[in-house]
């Protein structure tokens, strides 16, 4: 018994540190789907004002109009909790705002 002896204490505070409350993974998944919907989302609608303020087809400013009503869908689920959806939607919502701007 060579050692300190708070040295046990430290091992047990450490191991607190390791566990992680599954409460507060799944609010800060919420947050983080519903804070990159809303991006998505305000990016999506720039775009497509700036795009329809142009030359280019129509297509062009509804494809981004539609990714970012996606993207909008994507933040409320994800604010709902169903992250995992909210996930697929924001890939789909940006998905099809690349498409549109394939078409310029």
């Amino acid at each position: 018994m060579s050692g300190r002896a708070d040295s046990e204490i430290s091992e047990t505070q450490e191991e607190q540190e390791d566990l992680v409350d599954p409460a507060q993974e799944a609010r800060r998944a919420r947050w983080t789907a519903l804070v990159t919907g809303a991006v998505l989302t305000l990016a999506g609608l720039a775009a497509a004002v700036l795009r329809l303020a142009g030359t280019a087809p129509a297509l062009v400013p509804g494809a981004y109009a539609l990714g970012a009503a996606v993207c909008a869908l994507a933040a409320v689920l994800g604010a709902r909790g169903r992250t995992r959806r909210a996930l697929w939607l924001l890939i789909v919502g940006v998905m099809v705002m690349a498409l549109g701007d394939q078409f310029d």
